[in-house]
């Protein structure tokens, strides 16, 4: 397996605050939040029959489960991360952890990488775990990470995104939704929105892509209490407009009295969601 993930470059000031509260939501994700999505990646995978000579480059990797579960499968990966580059360190940890990197290499690249890790060079599948909807402009953004992504690449290669599904079936959206409305009204990127029957479909569509398929997932998340559930739900970067026109505090109470209706009697956190997912490929 040869590994390669793509970073912006950033403050290393350790003292610096912001810094600091990103890393400790980078950790919580890490920790708490990101296995929510293995049901959703799994499915994928499987989906597409993903296997050993598969080269996987997976856009918003995040800390890197995704890329650790497509290693496991036999592929060769690669990730890019522009939005929250704090989690990079975890995933080089990750994959340095599967034993087939050398302790001597450095995954993580440069920007200018994009050009070398895209499918041009023979990546057969593109993905993106990180669920489309909720925020403002994250269709755009996803569209210009997909054509970077893209450029180049031969005839065929596969394309997997996925979504929240209807906010009906995603009790987490629900909640989330509720400690967003400190930020009101915000508009712009990071503004919240509903997640749109047909934004995955529009993606791939502007993309140019061809559409293969679709599937939906349940992905319940599912906290052993509500300190977790709390801090699982910050790190997901979809509070951050919320964090920023208030504090963490306000936001925190925000989201302990939207979780009571989904807070059972041992105090364990349960809200059941489905997510999609679309199949396409380059033409």
């Amino acid at each position: 397996m040869t590994s390669t993930l793509v970073r912006r470059h950033g403050s290393r000031h350790e003292t610096d605050p912001a810094r600091v509260r990103a890393q400790a939501r980078a950790r919580d994700w890490t920790e708490i939040q990101e296995r929510m999505l293995v049901p959703l990646q799994e499915a994928v995978y499987a989906r597409v029959g993903l296997g050993p000579g598969a080269r996987v480059l997976e856009l918003g990797c995040g800390s890197g489960l995704g890329l650790l579960l497509a290693a496991g499968r036999g592929a060769s990966v690669a990730g890019a991360e522009t939005e929250r580059p704090e989690l990079l360190a975890h995933a080089q940890r990750r994959l340095r952890g599967t034993g087939d990197v050398p302790a001597g290499d450095g995954p993580l690249l440069g920007d200018d990488a994009w050009g070398a890790a895209g499918p041009g060079a023979g990546h057969s599948l593109v993905v993106s775990f990180r669920p489309l909807g909720c925020t403002a402009g994250d269709a755009a953004a996803l569209g210009a990470q997909l054509a970077r992504a893209l450029d180049g690449a031969r005839r065929g290669t596969q394309v997997v995104l996925t979504g929240w599904g209807p906010p009906e079936r995603c009790a987490a959206t629900g909640v989330l939704r509720a400690a967003h409305r400190l930020s009101e009204p915000v508009a712009g990127p990071g503004a919240w929105r509903s997640a749109g029957r047909d934004d995955l479909e529009d993606v791939t569509s502007t993309a140019g892509l061809r559409l293969e398929g679709s599937g939906r997932v349940s992905c319940p998340f599912g906290y052993p209490d509500q300190e977790n559930a709390v801090r699982g739900l910050l790190s997901t970067g979809l509070l951050d407009a919320a964090l920023a026109a208030t504090d963490t505090a306000r936001v925190a109470k925000e989201l302990v009295e939207a979780l009571h209706p989904h807070t059972r009697a041992d105090g364990r956190v349960w809200l059941p969601n489905v997510f999609r997912y679309v199949v396409a490929r380059s033409v």
